[in-house]
């Protein structure tokens, strides 16, 4: 019997990435399915630095179900990005099914014939493309919007840039101070890797 897995996925730390979980298990127990192992975690949709999602691709097997709330999860790639994720998941012969793809939900338990699999399948992989790239367009669309916004506000003297945390980084240099390593800092505070390069550069370790 094939195996599923849920994927969540959120862009940043202040963001829930088990926020889509009761979802995906309402609908796998709705059709009678359990998924056997969540892969969750917080980075951006339009790279494939995703080692959650790559350490599922590695131990998911031919025919095993990729479950996610909505494409975008999976992807906000460009095309060149994405035609390399895809090619990857479809050599192993990994079947991805979202909520916001109905075309997908079939192969939760479909036991047609091999010629309606494989119509089902091009059919589904059309969708997929489709969507994939409206999420990319509307990351892109948001990205364009903000840096027009930003560009305004500093036409008009109102933007500041992002407000400095001067406990989260009186923190970071503390930890830099007794020679935490930047992973060990991002796992107890939380923050990123480039706020902590702002703190060393200011605030060099002895």
């Amino acid at each position: 019997m094939n195996r599923i897995y849920g994927y969540l996925r959120a862009s940043t730390k202040e963001q829930d990435a088990k926020r889509a979980k009761q979802a995906l298990e309402s609908f796998i127990a709705e059709a009678n399915q359990v998924i056997c192992g969540w892969f969750i975690e917080n980075e951006s949709g339009a790279t494939l630095k995703r080692p959650e999602l790559f350490r599922l691709l590695d131990i998911a097997q031919r025919g095993d179900i990729l479950m996610v709330e909505q494409v975008d999860r999976i992807s906000r790639l460009n095309s060149e990005d994405w035609e390399l994720l895809k090619s990857q998941i479809t050599g192993k012969g990994i079947i991805i099914v979202a909520l916001d793809l109905p075309t997908s939900h079939q192969f939760i338990n479909t036991k047609s014939d091999e010629f309606t699999q494989r119509m089902l399948a091009a059919i589904n992989s059309m969708m997929l493309d489709m969507l994939a790239a409206v999420a990319r367009k509307d990351y892109v669309d948001r990205r364009r919007r903000q840096s027009e916004g930003i560009d305004k506000a500093r036409a008009d003297g109102k933007y500041k840039g992002r407000s400095v945390n001067p406990k989260l980084h009186e923190n970071i240099a503390a930890l830099l101070n007794v020679g935490k390593s930047y992973s060990d800092i991002v796992s107890l505070l939380g923050c990123s890797r480039s706020t902590i390069s702002k703190v060393r550069k200011f605030n060099p370790t002895p």
